[in-house]
């Protein structure tokens, strides 16, 4: 059964901690894009204020902050690798509660992108970073 072998294509499970990497820079793009115009701009965090007060959120002001700054933040320690299992736990309590205030008496498909950030978050908060992190560049010089 020799070709068995190679549509498992069982040559490719050295790379697989790898596999981690190109979700690490996705997710940093999108985190990091998605939240760069309120971070530089404090006209757009304004709206995003006041679309949080319009939802009912508690503390609009401080909600926007801590959310735009978690998610540039933790896009950044992602990027890197580095503290990602904690990033991934704080993005998974923020598109929680995305998806309960901003994206509530939405369609499902408005939802594919928090849902997939959501999963993303669990993903790391899991597996950590992967081998081309500063976390392990760390681990080797202990």
């Amino acid at each position: 059964m020799r070709g068995h072998r190679w549509f498992e294509l069982e040559g490719l499970a050295p790379y697989q901690p790898y596999a981690v990497l190109p979700l690490r820079l996705f997710t940093a793009a999108v985190l990091i894009y998605g939240t760069q115009d309120n971070v530089f701009s404090a006209e757009r965090m304004h709206e995003f204020e006041v679309f949080l007060a319009g939802r009912g959120t508690p503390l609009p002001r401080l909600a926007a902050h801590v959310s735009v700054y978690a998610q540039f933040l933790c896009g950044l320690l992602i990027l890197a690798g580095a503290a990602t299992r904690q990033a991934g736990a704080v993005m998974g309590v923020n598109f929680l509660a995305a998806l309960v205030i901003a994206h509530r008496d939405t369609p499902y498909q408005a939802n594919i992108a928090p849902l997939a950030m959501l999963a993303l978050s669990a993903f790391f908060l899991l597996h950590g970073a992967g081998p081309v992190s500063v976390a392990a560049w760390l681990a080797g010089r202990r």
